[in-house]
């Protein structure tokens, strides 16, 4: 399949105005490319394989979008024929409309032709299975070599918004969870995603897991990989809501009810989710973080302490970092 892709370079402060015109003639979808920081909500719901931050803002953007080619060659917009040359001219004319009241930066379009767009798949490419020391995950799409049958295996789809497991931060929960772990524990797992830690927790012996995710793709993506890796229904509870702010998803989850709770999420989510999950843990229970860059891990750490938990380990990899801490009696 081959599309054709028109492409504006722009500023950040037009995007919308430029998206809602073109919308308006018939390009939807539009792909946008820019180094707007990102706001304290859009944190809020990255949970999993966090990546660092981008550079800084220059104030440019580019918009980019697509109309597929049918297999004579021709072009469609709202099931009316046209060609690239009438799009192009239809864009620049909505973007000098634009100029006569707002600045929209360079306005220059581009036209290139792509082949097999597939925003939902072509991801997988980069995604093979790997080792979590004596762990191997795998993901859905791929099948076990004999040779690694009697190892113990985690089997993972992620799907298009939730980690993998190969980000450093996953992996030093993963860690953590192993060695703080016993057959009676209950286990939380804050910013659940594809719930890879809390069904790891489970078939490393735990006895219950509770997940909370803002995302409700995530109740979907937990079923699967349940189900991929044979975790009973009643033993992985998942609940959507926002535990910091929302007094009903913590009294849902329950108080003092468990002996880990992991979050793998951003630095500046963990200072206002510590001082809350505390009251989550029994006397004596474990907390484990990530998504700490290493820049962050004084902040981090005071948050922990101030919330009265007793910090026990801080772990590092590569440039992320994990603190380990237990609510005493």
């Amino acid at each position: 399949m081959k599309w054709m892709k028109f492409r504006i370079k722009t500023i950040t402060d037009a995007e919308d105005i430029i998206i809602s015109t073109l919308y308006d003639i018939g390009l939807e979808g539009a792909q946008i490319e820019d180094k707007i920081p990102l706001t304290a909500f859009e944190k809020e719901q990255m949970f999993v394989d966090i990546l660092p931050d981008g550079p800084e803002d220059d104030g440019i953007a580019y918009l980019s979008f697509f109309v597929e080619e049918k297999e004579d060659g021709s072009l469609e917009v709202n099931g009316v024929p046209t060609d690239q040359d009438t799009i192009v001219a239809q864009i620049q004319q909505e973007l000098n409309e634009l100029r006569v009241f707002m600045d929209i930066g360079e306005g220059s379009i581009a036209v290139t032709e792509t082949e097999d767009i597939d925003w939902i798949n072509n991801w997988k490419q980069y995604f093979h299975q790997f080792y979590i020391d004596d762990l191997l995950v795998i993901p859905s799409w791929e099948e076990v070599k004999e040779e690694d049958n009697d190892k113990k295996i985690l089997h993972i789809d992620p799907g298009t918004a939730f980690g993998t497991g190969m980000h450093e931060t996953t992996q030093l929960c993963i860690r953590q969870i192993r060695k703080y772990l016993t057959p009676e524990t209950e286990i939380l797992d804050v910013g659940t995603g594809s719930g890879i830690l809390a069904i790891l927790a489970l078939m490393y012996g735990a006895k219950h897991a509770v997940g909370t995710d803002l995302d409700p793709c995530a109740v979907d993506a937990v079923a699967e990989n349940m189900r991929a890796n044979h975790i009973a229904e009643q033993d992985f509870q998942m609940m959507i809501g926002n535990i910091i702010t929302d007094k009903e998803v913590q009294d849902l989850v329950g108080h003092e009810r468990y002996d880990i709770v992991v979050a793998n999420i951003l630095a500046d989510v963990l200072v206002p989710l510590t001082p809350v999950i505390v009251g989550q843990l029994k006397k004596g229970g474990i907390y484990i973080t990530s998504g700490i860059i290493d820049m962050k891990e004084a902040t981090v750490r005071e948050a922990v302490e101030s919330a009265g938990l007793e910090i026990l380990e801080v772990t590092y990899q590569g440039e992320w970092v994990s603190i380990t801490a237990r609510r005493n009696a």
